[in-house]
């Protein structure tokens, strides 16, 4: 008999507090030199709501989150939770123009960040350069560390966390309770085609069912589970792992940063059963590492990788004992909407993308007509569940644009082959895909226009072994103005996250630019680059 698989649904803020409930002593969370228990989670978190709620951050209030992997990433997280507010968490990447649109468009109350000697980079000065004024981000009222000393206007650890003592645990505990499923639970910044990131409204249904529902049924070794991701828990790639870790009272492993050596002992020192490596660069660090061994991954059952069918074959190999699945995500979906089934071929697994979640619906269309496509047939991919995105942040014609007719139009081209698996085509929006990272070509674009000397500025994508593709951009200077490739780049690094900076500079005459009817042709262009 085919077991029966209900629907789990639940507030973020909950999940801790149930598998706390069950496993208080069980780690959580795992970094190589920090961990938490289930209990000291909870506690933790409970202690950061009772802070934001003694600091008069209010139910629904935005709660931005500037921290890198941590313990206290998680309590700010799920302390935002059970505050009953809406996280924003910001890409520790991004650099200050981009984190002052971001904070000032999310309508952001409150701003928790971190100052420790684990950081990337020094937060306090990039927030200082992100935010000059009151007037830059006129809905926040509160800065404050969640780890660290406190350095002027902005709160440290202590003097945040002191903000609880005011608070019981019943107005929490209300507050909590009277959060809905459908309320937003976070809003994640993408970015898209327009020169300035959107905010994907992921209600709490959307964050938690579908990753909770994936971690208890399909990728489960039967056990405790134990699931490692490579990335930062401020993009959904990771960030939907952990939720799933924690609604089955897994333990989640992460780092901050990706360094393969580590990767493999944390893996093989606590029997990871769920690898999340996701792109190329990664998986190939790992296992071209000298540390690597199949026995050392003998526990694990589910490994998730994106990749070309070289490698992937390769992985098969490697660790034939595993499960090797492909899928296809973004962040306006919450994470995964598909995956291989349990029933597919190597083959299949090799050279397709998964097939449609349980409960989600998809669709390919034409992009100009709209009509739907018969499978084989390369088109736009739309997607509706309940793990799509409400709304994009404070732009309502966007948001209409995309949820179009209650279908969410991905703008990336895939192909429906007759068993249902879906074989990715590319992109039909004018946007790279750096290492994981959506980069929009016009936000390129546009800072490298604000350089005096340029005139017009086009960006495409060049094909990249390691991080799938990198910017290039092509560029028409103004007359009697005169600057070298490496002057535009260097204009360009420190002042917009390294991913985005272009890796090449070519010069154009007015002459020179492939045109279409009444734009420049990118096609043209990527061609130009062999």
């Amino acid at each position: 008999m085919t077991p029966v698989i209900t629907t789990e649904v639940s507030t973020l803020g909950d999940l801790l507090l149930r598998s706390a409930a069950r496993y208080p002593d069980r780690l959580a969370l795992v970094l190589p030199s920090v961990t938490a228990t289930f209990a000291q989670l909870r506690d933790g978190a409970f202690r950061v709501a009772r802070a934001l709620h003694g600091m008069g951050i209010r139910r629904g209030e935005h709660v931005a989150l500037l921290i890198p992997n941590s313990i206290e990433f998680a309590e700010a997280l799920f302390g935002t939770m059970l505050a009953g507010c809406v996280a924003v968490p910001l890409n520790a990447r991004h650099r200050a123009a981009e984190l002052g649109f971001i904070i000032a468009n999310a309508e952001a109350a409150a701003l928790l960040t971190s100052r420790h000697d684990d950081d990337p980079v020094d937060f306090l000065t990039i927030i200082d350069e992100a935010i000059p004024s009151a007037d830059a981000a006129p809905m926040l009222r509160r800065i404050a560390l969640i780890r660290g000393e406190g350095r002027g206007a902005v709160l440290g650890r202590d003097d945040f966390l002191r903000h609880a003592d005011y608070v019981g645990t019943a107005e929490i505990e209300h507050v909590r309770r009277s959060v809905r499923l459908r309320d937003p639970a976070m809003i994640i910044y993408t970015s898209g085609t327009t020169a300035n990131p959107k905010g994907c409204v992921l209600p709490h249904e959307a964050v938690t069912r579908g990753p909770v529902e994936r971690a208890r049924h399909r990728l489960s070794a039967g056990g405790h589970d134990v699931t490692w991701a490579a990335g930062p828990l401020f993009h959904i790639g990771s960030l939907a792992p952990f939720v799933g870790s924690i609604g089955v009272a897994g333990t989640f492993l992460c780092d901050t940063y990706f360094e393969p050596g580590r990767a493999i002992a944390l893996m093989a020192d606590h029997g990871v059963t769920l690898a999340w490596p996701w792109f190329s660069a990664i998986v190939q660090g790992i296992i071209d590492h000298p540390d690597f061994s199949a026995e050392k991954f003998a526990t694990l059952r589910h490994l998730f990788i994106i990749a070309p069918p070289t490698l992937v074959d390769r992985v098969q190999d490697l660790l034939p004992h595993a499960e090797i699945l492909q899928a296809c995500g973004m962040t306006e979906t919450a994470g995964v909407f598909a995956l291989c089934g349990a029933e597919e071929s190597r083959e299949s697994r090799s050279h397709t993308h998964g097939k449609a979640a349980p409960g989600i619906d998809i669709r390919i269309v034409d992009p100009d007509s709209g009509a739907d496509l018969p499978d084989g047939t390369m088109g736009e991919i739309l997607v509706r569940g309940y793990n799509v995105m409400d709304s994009y942040w404070a732009a309502p014609e966007k948001t209409r644009e995309a949820l179009d007719g209650g279908w969410l139009h991905t703008g990336d081209l895939y192909t429906r082959l007759p068993g249902g698996s879906l074989v990715f085509g590319g992109r039909c929006k004018d946007m790279l895909k750096v290492g994981g990272e959506n980069v929009a070509a016009i936000e390129v674009e546009a800072f490298l226009s604000t350089h005096p000397a340029v005139k017009t500025a086009e960006v495409v994508g060049r094909p990249d072994a390691r991080l799938d593709e990198v910017p290039i951009a092509f560029v028409e200077l103004y007359p009697d103005h005169d600057v070298d490739e490496e002057a535009l780049i260097a204009h360009c690094r420190g002042r917009i996250a390294s991913y985005k900076v272009p890796r090449a500079i070519h010069f154009m005459s007015t002459a020179d630019w492939p045109m279409s009817a009444t734009k420049i042709d990118k096609r043209a262009l990527r061609q130009l680059l062999g």
